[in-house]
């Protein structure tokens, strides 16, 4: 068995500004587990998938991108989970929630893939930059920091990305094209 989620990437020029926030959070607040995996926001959370199976689930993840319109996402400023997650902001638009809830729905009834914790709690899009490791005081310090802080970014989301777990990091193992896209 292997450990998978879906998410969306932003442009590398976002990633590569993500990627710097979350060095600096690893370099002044002793928190780098966010560095584990590339900047995403969460479509569907992490799940167990048998590995002489993967070509099943990559081939059905490709058919829901097939069905899907590109989505324009924004990206406006921090905000946090207390006590310990420290994220970049995701604007929730309805295309950005219908295509959500449309992965997840798909995801249950053609993979048999349910999130329990995503049906209780709402969709809560984040590109998340420090967590886990973040101590309560360290979250305190850096959110009293990073709460004003200014940032705006657009884009427009145009495929799913299924990263893999290795054990250590997440990595991407395929990307899915929007029907627009191909």
């Amino acid at each position: 068995m292997s450990r998978f989620f879906v998410a969306l990437l932003p442009p590398q020029d976002i990633q590569d500004y993500a990627n710097q926030i979350k060095q600096y959070f690893a370099d002044r607040y002793d928190s780098s587990s966010a560095l584990k995996s590339p900047p995403h926001i969460t479509l569907q959370p992490p799940f167990e998938w048998a590995d002489d199976n993967k070509t099943v689930l990559e081939a059905s993840l490709k058919e829901f991108a097939r069905g899907q319109q590109p989505v324009a996402i924004t990206l406006k400023g921090f905000d946090a989970f207390a006590p310990r997650v420290i994220y970049i902001d995701v604007v929730r638009s309805q295309e950005l929630l219908t295509l959500q809830a449309n992965l997840m729905a798909y995801a249950e009834s053609n993979l048999e893939i349910v999130d329990k914790v995503s049906k209780t709690r709402p969709f809560a899009p984040h590109i998340t930059v420090a967590f886990r490791d973040l101590t309560k005081q360290n979250f305190r310090d850096a959110f009293s920091e990073f709460k004003k802080r200014q940032l705006h970014f657009e884009f427009t989301a145009d495929k799913l990305t299924l990263l893999l777990h290795d054990g250590k990091r997440w990595n991407i193992k395929s990307e899915f094209a929007f029907l627009s896209n191909e």
